[in-house]
């Protein structure tokens, strides 16, 4: 890795110079935000791109905004993670159009009451680990040795680890935030784990924490706690927090799944276009750098995705 990158860095800027002609990849999220932007990136590089989304007239205008007068190779298709009848379906539309080199597993949702998905899981447990568990793994057979997967968590992994006996939040009291980082120390180990099953066969996976970028994935949140999250971040002592864009939140998802080295990147957690590092004790804020021990645990991550299989009942 000759070039260095940033928290700043954009993702044309780390793509620059890159020919993607006659890849193919997968964005889901794409009707807004950084999946906007990872989309668009990739296709401007000349890869072809499906990019998943639930309304794809949201989308559809999305990505025109972001291409401007140049027009790239952008194919919506319908997506709704709340359900994993529609996951299934969309999986298996993607894999008739296979093969891939490239998913990227982008869309989420923070911070909403507690709900449920159509088969009930807990709305952010549901949406933003079980149905990308869902999608990546029957997609996996049509990944190109070589190919990758980015999945995206956060710095809020940091909040708490997976719960394996209540996942779901049958027994304990939800709050928004809890349920959240179980979340995002979910979508690390599924990583870690589908890293440790393909690697043998050369495709390889990595969790990426895009940032600090205002979105819609915020929309849940209101004002009195944007503002004290505001505050905290404000306070986190010698820790000097970059607020992004959506292009420089695309970044380390396109760094970590096209340029930077798969052995360098597989099975870790990389944050601004970085290996993080593993932390032996807390972070030493919630927003700050580096990757909590127990996301990464091995052991862990087989846990949850025999976990999963059961949840979701299918098996991989």
């Amino acid at each position: 890795m000759t070039e260095k990158f940033d928290a700043l860095s954009t993702a044309e800027e780390v793509l620059a110079g890159i020919d993607l002609h006659g890849k193919r990849a997968i964005v889901t999220g794409v009707s807004a935000g950084i999946g906007v932007e990872t989309a668009h990136a990739l296709a401007a590089r000349g890869a072809t791109v499906f990019g998943a989304a639930r309304d794809l007239t949201k989308a559809e205008a999305a990505i025109a905004r972001v291409q401007g007068d140049t027009k790239t190779n952008v194919t919506l298709v319908e997506l709704d993670l709340a359900s994993l009848a529609s996951v299934r379906a969309c999986a298996d539309h993607l894999a008739a159009q296979g093969p891939f080199d490239l998913i990227v597993a982008n869309a989420g949702l923070m911070g909403p009451p507690l709900g449920r998905t159509a088969e009930g899981f807990e709305t952010q447990f549901g949406v933003n680990h079980l149905s990308h568990f869902v999608f990546v793994n029957r997609l996996a057979p049509h990944i190109r040795p070589g190919g990758r997967v980015v999945v995206l968590a956060s710095s809020a992994h940091h909040i708490a680890d997976v719960d394996l006996i209540d996942p779901n939040f049958e027994h304990t009291e939800y709050t928004p935030y809890l349920g959240y980082g179980r979340s995002k120390t979910a979508n690390i180990l599924f990583a870690v784990e589908f890293d440790r099953r393909h690697r043998a066969r050369g495709i390889r996976a990595t969790a990426v924490h895009p940032g600090g970028v205002e979105t819609e994935l915020g929309r849940y949140m209101d004002p009195a706690t944007r503002e004290a999250q505001r505050k905290a971040i404000g306070n986190t002592g010698n820790w000097n927090f970059v607020r992004k864009n959506a292009a420089q939140g695309a970044s380390t998802s396109v760094w970590a799944g096209v340029y930077a080295p798969a052995d360098a990147v597989g099975g870790h957690y990389c944050e601004d276009c970085h290996v993080a590092e593993t932390l032996s004790g807390p972070a030493a804020s919630l927003m700050g750098p580096g990757v909590a021990a127990y996301a990464l645990d091995p052991t862990r991550a087989a846990a949850l995705w025999q976990k999963s299989e059961e949840l979701v009942k299918e098996a991989f």
